[in-house]
């Protein structure tokens, strides 16, 4: 009889930042042109590794599906947060929620797996040079990429169905940026005891075999440079994974500081800007760190201006 009495909730509310207009449009125009900046940048690398001679190695190739991961990541968040902030907060549906929730994760998971492929591209073409183009064919390359994307978005697909499954009678104020699990289980009228469990118990896998694959990695790459005699052939080692290395440690960082630092002591405010780290900023650092810190990518921009006439 009581479940009977319940109002199903059908949409939620996301709060935003409850903050001045002034501020709200600073940061709808700040969010805007990080928006178009990183939609630029990883457009950039993914039409340089299609067309550029130079680029067509499985470095780059994972560099490319990197960057399509970015593109994904960040139009799933901002268009929305960009509606938040004009209009100091905003309603989505159920069905729109858990779809947002789908496609935020979903990358999350691809990128911790793709960024264990390239240290283990690195690895083989550090310590196994002779036998690089033999191991990563282009077949191979395809093939790992493949299994990322499908392990990534299948994975999530199971709490995806568990959430969906959810009751939710109110309220349906989510005091946050975007749809995320923590808000969400938090709403919901169901027993979430199952769903917390499955996300720890198959969580851990999911970050403790590709930090274990990049760890390993990267163990064998330090001893194999460290036993190069000179130290122009080491720098120029270290130097071909150095970008994968920062990239490395800015994901991770941002995801831990989200997910598994305790946010007790933190304000709803703090756990929001927290939240935009790998959101919104880290699609926007991934082509910047590569451009910058890539010949490569850089002679690819140089002829692809020639041969346009741009200068």
């Amino acid at each position: 009889m009581q479940k009977n009495n319940l109002t199903v909730v059908k949409e939620f509310f996301l709060l935003g930042f409850q903050i001045g207009q002034d501020l709200r449009y600073f940061l709808f125009s700040l969010f805007f042109v990080i928006y178009c900046g990183t939609l630029c940048g990883n457009l950039l690398i993914i039409t340089l590794v299609s067309t550029s001679r130079i680029l067509h190695t499985p470095m780059y190739f994972f560099i490319s599906q990197l960057s399509i991961s970015d593109i994904m990541l960040i139009t799933n968040i901002v268009p929305n947060i960009l509606h938040i902030l004009l209009n100091n907060g905003g309603t989505i549906t159920l069905i729109g929620c858990i779809t947002q929730f789908y496609f935020l994760c979903g990358p999350e998971v691809f990128d911790c797996f793709i960024l264990a492929v390239m240290s283990y591209d690195r690895y083989v073409a550090i310590c196994n040079p002779l036998r690089y183009t033999s191991i990563m064919t282009s077949r191979h390359c395809v093939l790992l990429s493949s299994a990322c994307w499908l392990f990534g978005f299948s994975f999530i697909l199971i709490f995806i169905i568990k959430i969906a499954k959810l009751i939710f009678c109110g309220p349906n104020i989510i005091d946050h940026l975007y749809c995320d699990v923590v808000p969400l289980l938090e709403l919901a009228c169901s027993d979430t005891f199952i769903i917390r469990l499955e996300i720890y118990l198959l969580g851990i896998p999911n970050i403790f075999i590709p930090t274990t694959i990049i760890i390993l990695s990267y163990t064998h790459i330090v001893l194999v440079i460290l036993k190069i005699p000179s130290s122009t052939g080491r720098q120029k080692a270290f130097s071909t994974c150095s970008s994968h290395l920062i990239v490395v440690s800015i994901f991770y960082w941002t995801l831990f500081s989200v997910y598994l630092v305790p946010t007790n002591g933190l304000t709803l405010t703090m756990n929001k800007v927290l939240s935009l780290l790998y959101t919104v900023f880290t699609p926007l650092i991934n082509p910047i760190i590569y451009s910058l810190r890539n010949k490569d990518i850089k002679k690819a921009v140089q002829e692809t201006l020639h041969k346009h006439n741009f200068w």
